[in-house]
């Protein structure tokens, strides 16, 4: 049972810890695709130590859990666990915890019909602008141009993703930025970052007064449109891509002294035009590498007590 508690502590550490570790941090503007990855392994850090803290207590509380956790198990790794430590205080953090794992589940699939109402609302809107041509099949044109007064692109996710451009975005747009939006598009689509913002915006919907997935929510709204613009701008260069979102958002006013939702396009524009260099190839490798052993600090404290046992 000590095992569950301190899997407990190690999750509410990660998550209050994790969030001001990572926003001192002056590195993930400049490598946001690492920045993702990082996030995403602190996450799954955290709702992993939640898992395993309820697996424990579940296990102490109730003699047909234990059975199924530990039926493979001698005798001396399920003493060295001390499940009968607590009493039945094990019950009432495996119920809490239960619960908390349905509530996730629920929010996710809440958040995931959600999005599905409204992708298959904005087709039927978009069917409707742009209406098939006699023998044309739903989705088999991948890019789609609207007549529209307001220059505008965006990328509607789905089984088949379309590229939506706007008559007044090509007016605007002048030599390769035309291209330079669609690679920032088409670096949304091919990453699958639709699936990242349901999974945060879940979370944060789920448990607001946890402070490491209201962080990962805002952060995924953030780093994916860094690395989206990272993506175009290797293609077609930083500037192409900020004087881009300049001719594409200048209308909205999103550049003028009062804030707006949008207020994060100029410093989106500034940081493709201050050019910070990139990290350097081993220090991404040891980010990289460092992120994907934060998920392991959990199962470590888990079967620690199993392996010294047995050792």
């Amino acid at each position: 049972m000590l095992v569950s508690l301190a899997l407990l502590a190690l999750g509410l550490l990660a998550a209050v810890a994790a969030p001001r570790l990572l926003a001192r941090a002056d590195w993930p503007e400049r490598e946001p695709v690492v920045a993702l990855w990082v996030w995403q392994c602190v996450v799954a850090a955290v709702l992993l130590s939640f898992g395993l803290s309820m697996t424990f207590s579940a296990a102490a509380a109730w003699q047909a859990v234990r059975g199924h956790v530990f039926a493979p198990a001698p005798r001396a790794v399920v003493e060295a666990y001390a499940l009968g430590a607590l009493g039945p205080w094990s019950a009432v953090l495996a119920v809490l915890l239960a619960c908390g794992g349905l509530w996730t589940g629920a929010m996710l699939t809440r958040e995931v019909r959600r999005a599905r109402a409204r992708h298959r609302r904005r087709r039927a809107e978009l069917l409707v602008r742009a209406p098939l041509l006699p023998g044309e099949r739903p989705g088999a044109d991948p890019l789609v141009l609207l007549e529209g007064e307001r220059p505008d692109a965006w990328w509607l996710p789905g089984p088949a993703p379309r590229l939506v451009i706007t008559t007044a975005a090509l007016h605007r747009l002048k030599g390769h930025q035309l291209d330079a939006v669609l690679a920032h598009e088409q670096g949304h689509a091919r990453a699958r970052h639709d699936w990242l913002l349901h999974c945060s915006a879940a979370l944060a919907t789920g448990f607001p007064q946890i402070p490491v997935f209201a962080a990962f929510r805002d952060e995924m709204h953030r780093l994916v449109e860094l690395a989206a613009d990272d993506v175009a701008s290797r293609r077609f260069g930083r500037l192409t891509i900020a004087l881009a979102l300049v001719e594409l958002n200048e209308h909205r006013g999103v550049f003028g002294p009062c804030p707006t939702p949008d207020a994060q396009l100029p410093h989106r524009v500034n940081r493709l035009l201050t050019a910070a260099p990139r990290l350097t190839a081993g220090r991404r490798l040891r980010l990289t590498a460092a992120a994907a052993l934060v998920p392991a600090v959990p199962l470590l404290v888990a079967f620690v007590p199993g392996l010294s046992a047995l050792g």
